[in-house]
């Protein structure tokens, strides 16, 4: 993986706990969203893909924070 700044594209994967409609992707700047195993209990949703810098992936997180989804992990998969 190459170094990383605040100013990168990268690839990241978020799991967070609760339900989360596909329909909110736009909204969470295109990231994929499907469920981490379907019949979870608690749910818990991965969304992946490819963000522009760090301020998208802020963006990201204070959006799931006002949908009031508990963060389980954020993980860089790739450097771009």
């Amino acid at each position: 993986m190459k170094l990383l700044s605040f100013d990168s594209h990268a690839s990241y994967r978020i799991r967070v706990q609760g339900q989360l409609d596909p329909s909110w992707s736009d909204r969470l700047e295109g990231l994929h969203i499907c469920p981490a195993e379907p019949e979870s209990l608690p749910p818990v949703m991965i969304l992946e893909g490819e963000l522009p810098d760090q301020a998208a992936l802020i963006g990201v997180l204070n959006t799931l924070y006002d949908l009031h989804l508990t963060l389980l992990s954020v993980d860089c998969t790739n450097a771009v």
